[in-house]
């Protein structure tokens, strides 16, 4: 992916989570600018502060290599903020992990694909604090045998990748 392409993602979430009530900043040139690694967003509400590297792509899993991650818990440590990795793939919204919950791989590098990200990440709207995920699992507990057929029909598409999260959340509106 183009480095403009990739600047206009971490300004894309600069401005959505400033939109949700954040304080936010970019570190522009974050990793060039100095010597020192540096996240590519800070952002915090007064309560939760994140360290934040942001990585898109058009469809590929998107790979870190194991010094990026490293020097983006280092930091988030020493500046007193939760590390994340926020993953941004086309025709999709951002989605956020805890670097222990990456793949890594054997090359000692971490992994996000896709799939993976939709079904295990932390979504933008639960990350800013505005919903709370639900899994299958969840609704079987909370209704007990009789769940909401239209409810469960949504999260099994989702599940399978057959609508994505924004969809399935208009749908049950």
């Amino acid at each position: 992916m183009s480095q403009a392409k990739g600047d206009r993602r971490e300004r894309e979430l600069v401005n959505r989570l400033d939109e949700a009530g954040f304080a936010v900043m970019r570190a522009p040139a974050s990793g060039s600018a100095t010597e020192r690694e540096l996240p590519d967003v800070l952002a915090g509400d007064g309560e939760t502060f994140y360290a934040i590297e942001a990585k898109s792509s058009s469809g590929d899993p998107i790979y870190l290599t194991g010094e990026e991650v490293e020097a983006l818990i280092y930091f988030a440590r020493n500046f007193g903020a939760k590390p994340r990795i926020g993953a941004r793939f086309d025709r999709e919204s951002w989605y956020f992990f805890h670097p222990g919950d990456l793949h890594h791989t054997d090359g000692g590098n971490y992994r996000v694909k896709k799939e993976t990200a939709i079904s295990e990440g932390t979504d933008f709207e639960e990350f800013v604090g505005h919903s709370e995920k639900i899994t299958l699992d969840e609704v079987d507990e909370d209704v007990g045998t009789n769940p909401d057929p239209e409810v469960v029909r949504v999260l099994t598409a989702v599940e399978q990748g057959v609508v994505d999260v924004e969809e399935a959340a208009d749908m049950l509106k």
